[in-house]
């Protein structure tokens, strides 16, 4: 059995905490009775939600030792490698596309499911989960780059933001039209793969970056509640956003 490297090892240990305390504050947000103001619009925990962020966050994860998977991401950069000319920043902006397609679309008189203060919660609560999820593992993680520039390839936080605006386009919208959550799937898909297109990431750093970005929505969503009873009770006067970043 492969020894695994230490910063590996703790950012198993450091995801595991995370694990832990996500789940603690989802339990504590769904035990509280919701008020009549949110019941509406309240999304409720399901397990079976967890099972395609979990599946691709495993994969990413067990590709890091699995020799198998390894192989599976060469060949995958090989084949690209075979039909790339220039190399194309395009995912530097669609990563943002989905999640501001939202307020693009409420400004043009498209309603969503929540306002502007609440949608701006849920999309402020989702990017702090995921950025910092993506820094701890990028921080104490030690894969290398497919083009070797630096040693934090894991996971990818463009495909990560990606997804994160796509499960919040999909929230926001899936009464409206289905096809607003499929466009912005496609888009975050496009920017995972032109993650790999510009040699910037491996398939499992862009698979494990998809599942924290729509595990990270779907959390905001669920704890919402809980945050407006608790921590914004009595704020309506929101007018802008404030969202934390990352390089």
């Amino acid at each position: 059995m492969p020894m695994q490297h230490p910063s590996q090892r703790n950012w198993f240990k450091q995801s595991a905490v995370l694990l832990l305390f996500l789940t603690y504050t989802i339990s504590q947000a769904q035990t509280k009775p919701a008020d009549s103001l949110t019941k509406s619009k309240e999304l409720k925990f399901k397990y079976q939600a967890l099972i395609i962020p979990a599946a691709l966050i495993g994969y990413g994860s067990i590709a890091l030792e699995s020799g198998t998977l390894k192989k599976i991401n060469s060949g995958t950069k090989a084949e690209i490698s075979e039909h790339i000319d220039e190399k194309l920043t395009i995912d530097d902006f669609s990563q943002y596309s989905p999640f501001v397609s939202v307020y693009v679309l409420n400004a043009a008189g498209i309603k969503g499911k929540n306002n502007f203060k609440d949608r701006t919660i849920i999309l402020a609560t989702a990017y702090l989960i995921m950025g910092a999820t993506v820094n701890v593992a990028k921080n104490t993680g030690n894969e290398v780059r497919p083009d070797k520039t630096s040693n934090n390839s894991f996971p990818s936080g463009h495909t990560a933001t990606a997804f994160m605006g796509a499960e919040f386009l999909y929230q926001e919208y899936k009464d409206v039209s289905v096809w607003y959550g499929v466009s912005g799937y496609l888009v975050a898909a496009g920017t995972g793969f032109f993650r790999m297109y510009n040699d910037r990431h491996w398939l499992n750093d862009v698979a494990a970056g998809a599942g924290i970005g729509i595990l990270s929505t779907k959390i905001a969503y669920w704890v919402h509640p809980y945050l407006k009873r608790t921590i914004f009770k009595g704020k309506s006067n929101t007018t802008g956003m404030i969202l934390p970043t990352y390089d």
